[in-house]
């Protein structure tokens, strides 16, 4: 299905999400409370503001204090009014969560296999070009007669080897097929979207002007229409969002597997069968391994910042980024609880993606930070690792 550093990253995205849920939820549940102690416009009663807004504080710092704790600590305070706003805010808060939580769990797996889709009409729409040029030169050829109206450079794309390679993979059929991959009702848009965007480009004009291109030069044309038109067009996106509703977060990672197939199909262009990169695994295990990476990061969560907090005294822990505490975080989880998985790849994996998901200076953190904390926590024994997982630690 995919591999590992794509399911960590969609992990990541969904943890971010989380994140990003949970502290919007923090700030409705605060001010639940601070809307439960607003003056009563009803009332015939002299409202006392000042006590109000004191009461109201008291009820946020009640929340605040209580927001992991199983039993409300009311610190002594017994006002009906302030203990019920607490509760309520409570209630508010990790209801939100649990129902955030849900949706996303849900959401990034059928995100993640749709993934393949994705990509597979990325190559499609570039063999619909291909096929759009070939018809066009037919059609031009039908109604000349004996006159001269095709130049040699104009059947290039038409011609171009890796997409032909692709076009007769059986591989490929295969997968479009399984993922109802069809662009048979975008016929015109193609046509459209061929005359508006991909022949006023310069690089394909600079490549019909070729009498024979090599196959490096149908490599660059195919990636260039790939990254320039297909994944930049605005027109063309639409298309993709309107397939996908996680597209945002997709578009990169969809975009580099459909450049992996380019790279693959010329890399391997003398050779008969697959076309396809090795992105294939055992899905159900990498969708387990996908869910409990979630899963069991945000269980211990808590437990990964106190540890994050330890090592960076001389950092404000909130100080440092979002992203960063996220990738420590889902780090310390992997080492701590995949013992299949070598210490060292799970930090190259979570400094990669510190490099395109957060700031310039975050590899250097990520790879310092958990260096340091990889081996005390393998001291204690608290990494411990079996199988492929010890090839690292001998």
């Amino acid at each position: 299905m995919l591999n590992r550093r794509i399911l960590r990253v969609k992990a990541f995205q969904n943890l971010y999400a989380y994140d990003q849920c949970k502290s919007s939820n923090f700030n409705l549940a605060k001010d639940r409370i601070k809307d439960a102690f607003q003056p009563d416009l009803n009332s015939m009663e002299v409202q006392d503001k000042n006590l109000l807004k004191k009461e109201a504080a008291i009820a946020t710092d009640l929340f605040v204090s209580n927001l992991n704790n199983d039993i409300l600590d009311t610190k002594d305070f017994s006002q009906p009014k302030i203990i019920n706003a607490v509760k309520d805010a409570l209630n508010f808060f990790r209801q939100s969560n649990t129902k955030d939580y849900e949706f996303l769990i849900k959401n990034m797996v059928s995100s993640a296999e749709r993934l393949p889709q994705l990509y597979l009409y990325a190559i499609k729409l570039l063999l619909a070009f291909s096929d759009h040029v070939a018809g066009e030169t037919a059609r031009k050829k039908k109604f000349s007669g004996d006159k001269v109206s095709v130049t040699l450079g104009e059947m290039n794309m038409a011609k171009n080897v890796l997409l032909d390679k692709i076009r007769h993979s059986k591989e490929f059929d295969a997968a479009c097929t399984r993922n109802q991959v069809d662009l048979e009702e975008l016929e015109l848009e193609i046509k459209e979207w061929f005359r508006d965007y991909v022949k006023p480009l310069e690089e394909y004009q600079a490549y019909i002007a070729l009498s024979t291109p090599s196959a490096d030069e149908d490599f660059e044309i195919a990636d260039t229409i790939l990254k320039k038109v297909i994944f930049q067009n605005e027109v063309i996106l639409n298309f993709f969002s309107e397939k996908d509703m996680n597209w945002t977060e997709n578009k990169s990672i969809v975009r580099s597997l459909a450049s992996k197939v380019l790279k693959n199909v010329k890399s391997h262009l003398d050779e008969t069968g697959e076309v396809l990169p090795e992105i294939a695994l055992n899905w159900e295990e990498d969708k387990e391994f996908f869910q409990n990476i979630f899963n069991l990061t945000i269980q211990n969560d808590d437990q990964n910042r106190k540890l994050i907090a330890k090592k960076t005294e001389n950092w404000d822990i909130e100080r440092i980024a979002q992203t960063d505490k996220i990738i420590l975080s889902m780090a310390l989880t992997e080492m701590q609880n995949f013992p299949s998985i070598p210490t060292k790849v799970s930090i190259n994996e979570y400094i990669d993606i510190s490099k395109t998901y957060s700031t310039p200076k975050s590899k250097q953190f990520v790879n310092g930070l958990l260096d340091v904390m990889s081996k005390e926590l393998t001291d204690k024994g608290l990494i411990r690792k079996s199988g492929r997982g010890l090839l690292d630690n001998k």
